[in-house]
């Protein structure tokens, strides 16, 4: 029988609440049987000047995975020499799981891009995509978005997931502050980045 597997990568540097909110609201609303959390090597889009280590930020997101049935991180990415690229990432998964419908699982801001990602078409042919809105009413842009994708055959979904204001690079500012995060982070994540000394902790 075909399982529903939810696709979520990042940089997760370091991982957090919105993070988790937004994960937990994809698995409910597209009824995801399985998630795969994928730390990336090298984030293809943007600049990375504070990257933790790949294997902080992987077991940071077992971490804060950890209580969340059905979620499992992958290390495939950080296993993978130069750029993380997601078509990379999605035809081995493809292999992997190859009766299993693949859902790439995304904010607004890649939902709006993705057509310029590296071989955009590959995505599409692999996986289904699914984006979480940044706000309540839905901006324009995301909703002709859907429809170009829809019109080419896309499958795509906009989950309308209530926005929590948080970002990893307030995260690492208030770390490097010497700031409070707990409500930020998950409790074991932040003991895990004073335990390494992450971010100027």
């Amino acid at each position: 029988m075909s399982r529903r597997i939810g696709v979520y990568g990042g940089s997760f540097n370091p991982i957090h609440n919105g993070h988790i909110h937004i994960l937990r609201q994809f698995i409910a609303q597209l009824g995801l049987d399985q998630v795969l959390v994928i730390p990336d090597r090298t984030p293809p889009h943007k600049p990375a000047p504070d990257l933790a280590p790949g294997e902080d930020r992987f077991h940071m997101c077992r971490l804060a995975t950890a209580d969340i049935p059905g979620v499992m991180v992958s290390d495939m990415e950080l296993n993978r020499t130069g750029k993380s690229y997601t078509a990379d990432t999605l035809l081995e998964l493809k292999k992997q799981y190859p009766a299993d419908r693949l859902i790439l699982l995304m904010g607004e801001d890649m939902f709006c891009t993705v057509d310029h990602w590296y071989h955009p078409e590959v995505l599409f042919s692999c996986a289904a995509l699914a984006a979480a809105p940044r706000e309540e009413s839905m901006s324009e842009e995301i909703q002709n978005q859907l429809y170009s994708l829809q019109q080419r055959g896309v499958e795509s979904y906009i989950c309308p997931i209530p926005f929590l204001p948080v970002s990893s690079t307030q995260i690492r500012d208030l770390c490097r502050e010497g700031a409070d995060i707990s409500g930020l982070v998950p409790p074991a994540v932040e003991a895990y980045m004073r335990e390494k000394h992450l971010y100027g902790l």
